[in-house]
């Protein structure tokens, strides 16, 4: 049972490549995504296994390494990991903007699950859980984002925007502001921007951004004989983009054993977790693939428990 609860903020450093293992349409590597949301996602296993290649190489003895994460992959039948992950779910996703180049754009449905994940990691917070945009409007905070007439430019998109709500989302973007994105100086610039840019769009329209407006790069498989492009060897490759937010919900329950060990000094789940926040927050990741391009760099960030 897990008895520890934690928010996990995972943001975005360069284009990452969670694959989904199966071509679609002309992108031969597409990026992983929920069923019936269309939503960008990346599976928990992933983040997992993620954590537990460097946890290996940050400090973090093999013992520890295998209560946390569980035995490596020769042992893996002893017992399971004392901590588990949660896919990562969309929180913001980055879109051009006609005015201050992009901004943080959402919907009601990504809010509403961030605030149910937070309930369920008993985080008091401030985000706007019931929200209903009209299709072709938006809710944007700050007037330097809108053009002559009140109107948001997403790409080739025009929105109205809808000031109803505007007090609600201003507070929704500083909570993710402080609480979602590292304190550290390099993200100032970040954490004012999602305080000052965020923007609310309808379900349907940010589906279309989050499907329509990914990272997508052309790649060619060399032949090692001729040093030419091989036969065929043109492949493109789909990447959530820099400035994506998701979130996971990591949770732990006390040390897992071999049946009939000893549990008098086994490790319980508020040392497991702490152990795992003090490894990971506010530090850099690499998830997913294509990391000998330089692809995968996330920032994990916290929220509940130690910070």
């Amino acid at each position: 049972m897990f008895t520890e609860k934690r928010a996990m903020f995972i943001y975005c450093i360069s284009p990452v490549h969670m694959g989904a293992g199966t071509a679609l349409d002309v992108i031969d590597n597409p990026i992983q995504r929920e069923r019936h949301t269309g939503h960008p996602v990346m599976a928990g296993s992933g983040i997992k296994g993620a954590m537990r290649h460097a946890a290996e190489g940050n400090g973090i003895g093999n013992g520890m390494i295998n209560k946390i994460f569980g035995p490596g992959a020769d042992n893996s039948a002893e017992h399971a990991g004392a901590v588990s992950f949660s896919d990562g779910q969309i929180v913001l996703f980055p879109v051009r903007s006609l005015k201050e180049g992009f901004v943080y754009a959402t919907c009601p449905t990504a809010l509403a699950r961030l605030s149910r994940l937070l309930d369920a990691a008993g985080i008091k917070h401030e985000v706007a859980a019931t929200l209903n945009v009209r299709e072709g409007e938006c809710i944007a905070i700050s007037d330097d984002v809108l053009v002559s007439g009140g109107k948001l430019v997403l790409e080739a998109y025009e929105y109205t925007n809808n000031d109803e709500k505007k007090g609600e989302i201003k507070v929704t973007a500083q909570w993710l502001s402080d609480n979602a994105i590292p304190d550290t100086s390099g993200f100032s610039f970040f954490k004012e921007k999602i305080a000052k840019h965020m923007v609310v769009l309808n379900d349907g329209e940010f589906v279309f951004f989050v499907k329509n407006a990914t990272v997508i790069e052309p790649h060619v498989r060399i032949d090692d004989t001729s040093g030419t492009a091989a036969d065929g060897g043109l492949f493109f490759t789909e990447n959530l983009p820099p400035e994506s937010l998701l979130v996971s919900l990591a949770m732990a329950s006390s040390e897992r054993m071999k049946k009939g060990a000893d549990r008098k000094d086994d490790l319980r789940a508020p040392a497991i977790i702490k152990t795992v926040e003090e490894s990971f927050n506010g530090k850099f990741l690499q998830i997913g693939g294509d990391s000998t391009t330089g692809r995968g760099q996330v920032f994990i960030k916290f929220a509940g428990g130690a910070q």
